[in-house]
Formats: C-alpha cells, structure tokens, sequence
C-alpha cells in the first residue's frame, strides 16, 4: 500500500491523482530498442549521418581523418576520446585496408563499441537489505524523476522499493517524488523542510524494520562549484553511513546529457565529494550530444548504469554499449 510518511506524526497522506500513470503513450508501446533509436535521432542526425557523408569517398586519408575530428569534437566526444577513435581507424584501416564507406564505417563503430563496453555493467542490488542507493545531481538533471523511474525498475525485478525525500530545499521536490510514488505505488518517506539527512537515516530505519529490498535516497540538487553545499551531501552520505555500515551500497549522479562536456567536471566534483560509483545519463533524447558518453569513457569512466531516452516511465534502461552505438551509426 503506498504510503507519504511525514517525520511529524507520521500520518499517512494520500497523494494528488495522477491520470497520466495509467495511459500508455504511442511511445511506450514501442521496443525498448526502437525507443533508444528514436531518441538518439537528434545525435544520429549530427554524428552518424555526417559520417556517412565522409566515409563517402572509401578511403582513410588525412582529409577524412582532418573531418572527422572535427565532427567529432563537435559532438561533445571529447579531445581524449577523439584521438583515441582516430587512432583506433587508422590503425584498422592499415591493417585490413580499408576501401569501401561501410568498411570504415564499421571499423569506427567497433572501435567506439570497445571504447564505451568498459561502462557498460548493470547494477545489482543483491547483497544488501536494505540495498541503499544515495542519488545526488544538479539541478535540472532529472534527478527526481529518475529516482521514481528507478523505482519502478527494481519493482520489475521484483524488488520492494522505499524512497527518501531528502532534497528537503527545492520547492515541490516532496511533492514531485510523492507522485511518483503513487505511480509505483511505494512508501515515501518525508518530512517538512529541515535536515535531509535526517530523513534518509528514517527512511533507512524504516526500509530495516519492513525488510524492504531498495531504498532510493534523493539529495538535494548541487552545483559543484557551490564547495558549502557540496559539504552538506557529503554529511548525508556520513550519516547514511551511520544508519548502515555497509551503506550507501550505490551512489548514483544523474547527468543532462545536454550538458555535454561539463557532464565530465560534474562527475569529478561529486567524485571527490561523495565518492560516485555509477552514473545515470538523462534526456538522450534532447540532445545532438550523445558524444559525451565516449568522452566519458575516456576522462573518467565510471559506470553508466542507465540511460533515459524519453519522459515515459519505462524510459530509463540499463545502459548497452553496442545498442547506443548502433543507434548512432544506423
């Protein structure tokens, strides 16, 4: 039974209605697969189909190396990751020389496919009960939505979930996880205003006491540059830590992938802070900058452990590194 369970009296309130839980989009009743590719269209548009355009003359000389670094750059894929593909090409293309558009075509593809399988590793929240996953971003990122979107995958896994409001400062942010748990139908718990960790240790001593498998611990949103802020989540994963020993078992950042290269001194801030295991990359489907993931890999290669490629609640997925590139090169 979904409960919102506030610090002071915990009473149970029930949440606002919300009508769009229960309609399947045209978009949702589409493959997991053809959704990836229909919201990597934007950055298909900018990366694969330019590179078509260049692999048109079949051969693998400065001049294509010069446009490719240039479309790649373009593309938010970083300076890193840039070199490390062209060097990847050349090096095939000597070997098997290469002489037809779908041969280097392919031996980029494969080269970024290896770039990028590294991030790929699903999170498995066996192990831990309560499995504690702390979930920090800026923001703006889909953070919130995330977490409730999260939710409903553990609930497809068979998990019982719980979820913390613990971004205690952003207006609606209580409300907004509250909807979300009506739509998984999940507890929430919450408090008005005040110390958000102390709301992640109560929902923590809750998820104990009810043998709940997941708890989704939202922390309010931070810029990295704010160093006084960036200090108040690392106090939460303190306390979490107070709560459980062995916790958090997950710290997840969710990023914009419309950031483009700033997604990479957001993961280094909250590195430092807050010590990420996994990333969460959102709104794939907005962006001609899905480039990011590869300079990722290369500058700071934490897991990707789900991707968002659209506002559906089934929208966020483990993240496959040859499904993303063959989205891109289709």
């Amino acid at each position: 039974m979904f409960g919102f369970l506030k610090k002071k009296g915990g009473e149970a309130v029930s949440p606002p209605a919300d009508p769009a839980a229960t309609t399947e989009t045209p978009e949702q009743s589409l493959s997991w697969r053809e959704r990836l590719f229909g919201g990597l269209a934007r950055t298909r548009a900018q990366l694969g189909g330019k590179l078509k355009t260049i692999f048109s003359r079949g051969k693998v000389d400065d001049e294509l190396l010069e446009e490719l670094e240039t479309l790649l750059l373009t593309s938010d894929v970083g300076l890193e990751a840039t070199q490390h593909l062209l060097d990847a090409l050349k090096a095939r293309a000597k070997k098997d020389k290469l002489e037809t558009p779908e041969a280097i075509q392919e031996a980029l593809s494969q080269a970024l496919a290896e770039l990028l399988a590294p991030l790929e590793q699903p999170l498995s929240v066996d192990g831990h009960q309560p499995y504690v996953i702390m979930i920090a971003g800026v923001n703006g990122a889909g953070k919130t939505t995330s977490i409730g979107k999260l939710a409903k995958y553990f609930q497809s896994q068979g998990k019982s979930v719980l979820l913390a409001a613990g971004d205690t400062f952003r207006a609606a942010a209580r409300e907004q996880l509250m909807t979300w748990g009506e739509r998984n139908n999940v507890t929430v718990i919450a408090q008005d205003g005040g110390d958000p960790a102390a709301v992640v240790f109560d929902a923590i001593s809750a998820a104990k006491a009810r043998s709940i498998d997941v708890v989704l611990a939202d922390t309010a949103g931070r810029l990295p540059t704010q160093l006084h802020l960036m200090e108040e989540i690392a106090k939460v994963r303190r306390v979490i830590q107070k709560a459980d020993a062995s916790a958090p078992h997950e710290v997840l950042l969710v990023l914009d992938a419309n950031i483009g290269q700033n997604a990479l001194a957001q993961v280094k801030a909250f590195d430092k802070s807050i010590h990420v295991t996994g990333l969460v990359l959102t709104k794939l489907d907005g962006t001609a900058k899905g480039g990011v993931i590869a300079a990722i890999a290369r500058q700071c290669p934490k897991p990707i452990r789900f991707i968002g490629v659209g506002e559906g609640i089934d929208d966020l997925r483990p993240f496959v590194a040859r499904d993303f590139v063959d989205a891109i090169f289709a």
